[in-house]
Order: structure tokens, then sequence, then C-alpha cells
């Protein structure tokens, strides 16, 4: 059994496992109370960061490397795995490849500094270069996505794949942390993706994820 520790961006991990039909089961980290206290899941990832996956005697950690695990070790099992993630010697597999890694190194990793600036930061601390850098790059690596958006109504292309998954977790995040605004394109595009019912069902798997976003509506 494939066990995805944490929610967060294992959120990505729980949604591609619902749309690949693959048995999994979540086990939640809390971090508000402190990894210290979770010796379990230390002993799986030291770091402390999630999500981690464990596999049989495989363990990873960073979403974006287990979503490409699991397409390339369990794809040949999964009907939908083709639309999923795109061949080498597809003509979209390179719009694939740099959406797919765009949703975390790009857009991830910036609005994150935005979202812990703003949240979790001191208040004297919280409107600091850094996190204005970091917008800043945010913005601009989105207009990558826009562009995309005003051709093809998926990231890489016609059909939904992987990338989707990946942006479409951020930037969820983006507009309820980090102060983005979609415009009418983008928004269109989410509602396409988050109309899933692989989204749905990985969303009432992840109740914490499920209340965030309830919570603070996008």
């Amino acid at each position: 059994m494939i066990t995805v520790f944490g929610e967060g961006r294992g959120f990505r991990v729980v949604w591609l496992l619902e749309e690949m039909g693959l048995p999994y089961r979540l086990r939640p980290v809390d971090l508000l109370a402190g990894v210290e206290n979770d010796p379990e899941f230390l002993a799986i990832n030291p770091g402390g960061f999630i999500p981690a996956l464990v596999d049989g005697e495989t363990v990873m950690v960073e979403s974006i490397a287990i979503m490409e695990y699991l397409l390339a070790r369990y794809g040949h099992n999964s009907k939908s795995a083709a639309s999923l993630a795109p061949a080498p010697s597809a003509a979209n597999f390179g719009l694939y490849q740099q959406f797919l890694h765009l949703g975390e190194a790009g857009l991830g990793a910036n609005i994150q500094v935005v979202v812990v600036s703003g949240f979790v930061a001191p208040g004297s601390e919280r409107n600091n270069w850094g996190a204005r850098w970091a917008l800043d790059q945010f913005n601009n690596r989105l207009k990558l996505v826009k562009r995309q958006l005003a051709l093809t109504p998926y990231l890489a292309g016609d059909e939904f794949t992987a990338a989707d998954i990946s942006v479409t977790y951020t930037l969820n995040l983006a507009i309820r942390r980090g102060g983005i605004v979609l415009d009418k394109t983008e928004k269109a595009y989410m509602a396409r993706t988050t109309a899933r019912d692989s989204y749905k069902r990985a969303l009432n798997a992840c109740p914490a994820t499920k209340g965030f976003y309830a919570s603070v509506p996008g």
C-alpha cells in the first residue's frame, strides 16, 4: 500500500493517485504541533517537511518528484496515465515538462515565501524585501501560464495532464494566501481542473486541505 505523509503539497500526490486509480492511505502530519513530536515521520524524512511517500522499500520526498515516480512506475497499469503524462515522443511533451515543474519550482517556491512572510513571520518582518521579490518572481512566471491558457484549455494542450495538478495546487494557495487575483481565463481554467471527480475525491480524502479551502474561499 502506498502511504502519503502529510497534506499541503501532498494534495498534489493524492490527486494524482485518484486520477490513476491507485490505492493509497494518507497519514496526517501536524506541522503546527511540531514534527519533533512525530518520530515516525522524522524517521521517514528527517528534514521534517511534507509530503513524503513510502511505497514498499521506496521512500521519497518532493511532490513533483513523487508524481513523476508514480507515473513512471505505475503508468502502465493506469488507463489514464498516457494522457496524464505525455510520452517523450509526443509533440506536447516539452510543454508538459515545463509546466509540471513550473508549478513548484517557479510558482510554488516563490509564493511560499509570500505566504510565510504574510501569515507566519512576526509583524515587523512581514513586508520585507525578500517577500516582495518573491511576489515579483511569481508574477513573472505566471505570465507563462497566462500565455499558454490563451492558446489551449490546459497547460500542455487540449487535454488535462499532471502538469495541471501541479499548477492548480499552487494557484489555489496563491489566491487564498498570496493575494493573487486571477483573470477571467485563469478562473475558467481553475473551474475546469477543480470540477474533475478525481479532484473532489482528493479533497474529501484531505480534510485539512478541504477545511482550509472552505474557510478561505478563492
